[in-house]
């Protein structure tokens, strides 16, 4: 698994998030450059081939997909197909990171709505089903 990858993919929930009413905000573009430097900069200490840190990839995938006008549950649906790709790669406290993200995400404009909700719930949902399969057949 690359770390690029991930983070990149990690920018699309979080676009997925912040798009899934169909009008991205200025609080949420915010809130993710907020993201980056107070949640994964001081964690994530990998860089790409050319020196760039990875903790920024989300914010080129998110800025990206908006400039592309993606689908919300498009992106929503390639992070988590990703993360089940290669969920043994994917440490608990990376997908808890995730999950936190993505509330803070919901949370940027007057609070979490229906739809971000749903969103978070699944999201919630689909990692605590990972964890389960992942004790009922754990790799070796």
């Amino acid at each position: 698994m690359k770390y690029t990858q991930l983070y990149s993919e990690l920018g699309k929930l979080l676009y997925a998030i912040a798009d899934i009413d169909r009008k991205v905000s200025p609080q949420e573009k915010n809130k993710l450059i907020d993201i980056i430097h107070n949640h994964l900069m001081p964690v994530v200490k990998k860089e790409d081939e050319f020196g760039t840190e990875v903790a920024y990839y989300p914010e080129f995938e998110f800025t990206y997909l908006e400039s592309e006008i993606a689908d919300a549950e498009e992106a929503f649906e390639s992070f988590m197909n990703y993360v089940e790709k290669h969920h043994t790669a994917i440490k608990p406290d990376v997908r808890e990171r995730c999950i936190n993200v993505a509330k803070e995400m919901a949370d940027a404009v007057y609070g979490i709505n229906k739809k971000e909700q749903d969103l978070l719930d699944r999201l919630v949902s689909f990692f605590e089903e990972l964890e389960k399969k992942e004790k009922t057949y754990p790799t070796t």
